[in-house]
């Protein structure tokens, strides 16, 4: 598809998907956001795609949701629009998503960061949800996945009185995985992807599924699920094909069965 706010390509294995609104600093408005995921549930659903790669520019990722649209919004409005409902979306998507973060992350952006699987962050990241200054809070998972990712405390002051972390300080809290020069942040972000598309497709699927779980499930019932998924690779093509291949000293030929 063409799309006038993304823009999309694919690296061997990885689906590319890059903001596109410089001059509103990739601004969300409500086209953005579907246009998103529309691309991103297009690579989800394509077997030649292992890991998605998020990405804005060098100098802003998302600079949260576009104001000037939002500000004209009531409460009926915003309840009735499927604008918040749309980011819900990227929590079903089967294959890892691994943000590209360089420059600013701020609200609605960085709410799509944390959304992420994984997020390769250049020395230029900032994280922040800046919503409390104009009189709300974040309303797509920045409450509840930043306080998982970083902790009460740093969420709270984050969320309460606008503190921005730094890409070091989103690595000491556990925010992003790596940190890494602004003109290697988008190759590192596709290698690591594609090492990801690498593995057994079933297997990568599956784990990712559990280490949401993770976070959503007692432990127990969380453990129950991670055998039965344990169990069920077992009755997979690939499962046969990797312990084969270990045996035999050789990379494995996955086929996603």
């Amino acid at each position: 598809m063409v799309y006038e706010t993304i823009l999309t390509e694919s690296r061997d294995k990885v689906g590319l998907v890059k903001f596109n609104r410089p001059e509103a600093r990739n601004a969300i408005n409500n086209q953005l956001v579907h246009e998103l995921m529309d691309a991103l549930e297009a690579f989800d659903r394509a077997d030649a795609i292992g890991a998605t790669v998020l990405a804005g520019n060098d100098k802003v990722f998302a600079a949260g949701a576009d104001i000037k649209e939002m500000s004209a919004q009531g409460a009926d409005d915003m309840r009735s629009s499927d604008f918040i409902q749309a980011f819900g979306r990227l929590a079903a998507l089967r294959k890892p998503l691994i943000g590209a973060v360089s420059g600013w992350a701020l609200a609605g952006g960085c709410e799509i960061a944390l959304a992420c699987d994984l997020i390769v962050a250049s020395e230029s990241a900032r994280f922040g949800q800046p919503e409390i200054t104009i009189g709300v809070i974040p309303g797509a998972g920045g409450t509840q996945r930043l306080a998982r990712a970083v902790g009460k405390a740093i969420a709270m002051e984050m969320i309460l009185n606008n503190r921005v972390l730094t890409a070091a300080e989103a690595l000491q809290y556990g925010l992003v995985n790596r940190v890494v020069p602004v003109e290697r942040c988008l190759e590192e972000a596709v290698g690591l992807a594609q090492q990801i598309a690498s593995r057994a497709p079933l297997a990568v699927r599956a784990a990712k599924r559990m280490i949401d779980q993770a976070f959503e499930t007692a432990l127990a019932r969380g453990m129950q699920s991670e055998r039965e998924s344990f169990f069920e690779l077992f009755a997979s093509e690939d499962r046969d094909e990797g312990m084969r291949a270990f045996v035999e000293k050789r990379e494995p030929n996955w086929v996603g069965r």
